[in-house]
C-alpha cells in the first residue's frame, strides 16, 4: 500500500501542486497531512478545496498555525478529508493515529494517556503515527544551528514501547524537512511540503 504524506507546506501554492503531479504519477492509496498546511489560516477554505481536490482519501492533523476547533469544522464539509486529532483509524492494513497541535513541549501527558488507555487496540497491527510534533532525539528534531533536540519524548517512548509502529510522520521543524531516522521498527521522517511516497 502506498502513501503520500506532507507537512508544513503553509498554503504553497507551488507544494500542492507538486503533490497534484505526485498523486497523479505514483497513484498512492491515501494521502496524510501532519498539520501547518496553512499560514495562520489564511485562505484555509481554498486550500482545503485544493487537497480535497487530490481526488483520494486524506486524514490531516491540525499544526501549531491551525485551529482545532475550525479544521475538525470545516472538514465536515470535504468528502475526501477526515481530521484525525486524538483518533484510531483503521485503513486497510493498518491503523493511523493521529495527534495534532503543539511541537513546542518536550512532553504530552496526555498523549501519554492516550497511548496507555488503547493499547489493547494497538496490538498485533501496524501503526502509522501522525504527530505534529517530531519525536524527541532523532534527526527529525536536532536542530544544527543551535546543537540541540527541540523534539517531544513522549512520542519517541510511544515508537520505543510499541514495537509496531512501523511510519512516524511529523513536521514542525522546517530545518530538518526531509530528514529521516530509524528506531526499533519505525521509519521517522519529516516529509517536507512536497510530500513523500512510502510503502507500508
Amino acid at each position: 500500500m502506498k502513501l503520500l504524506a506532507f507537512v508544513d507546506s503553509h498554503g504553497s501554492a507551488s507544494a500542492l501542486k507538486v503533490l497534484k503531479e505526485k498523486v497523479k504519477k505514483s497513484n498512492p492509496d491515501l494521502i496524510v497531512c501532519a498539520g501547518d498546511f496553512t499560514l495562520f489560516e489564511h485562505n484555509i477554505n481554498k486550500i482545503l478545496k485544493k487537497i480535497n481536490s487530490l481526488g483520494k482519501p486524506v486524514f490531516l492533523v491540525h499544526g501549531n498555525h491551525e485551529s482545532r476547533l475550525r479544521i475538525q469544522k470545516l472538514c465536515r464539509d470535504f468528502k475526501n478529508i477526515r481530521f484525525i486529532h486524538k483518533k484510531i483509524v483503521p485503513f486497510k492494513n493498518i491503523l493511523l493515529i493521529g495527534w495534532g497541535g503543539g511541537g513546542f513541549s518536550f512532553t504530552d501527558k496526555e498523549f501519554e494517556k492516550f497511548i496507555k488507555k488503547n493499547k489493547q487496540k494497538l496490538k498485533n497491527k501496524k501503526i502509522v503515527l501522525i504527530t505534529h510534533a517530531p519525536p524527541y532525539n532523532t534527526k527529525v528534531d536536532y536542530l544544527a544551528y543551535s546543537k540541540m533536540h527541540a523534539g517531544n519524548k513522549s512520542i519517541t517512548q510511544c515508537i520505543k514501547s510499541n514495537k509496531n509502529v512501523i511510519l512516524a510522520i511529523s513536521g514542525h521543524l522546517h530545518e530538518t524537512e526531509g530528514k529521516k531516522d530509524k528506531l526499533n521498527n519505525c521509519v521517522i521522517v519529516n516529509p517536507g511540503t512536497s510530500g513523500r511516497i512510502f510503502t507500508v
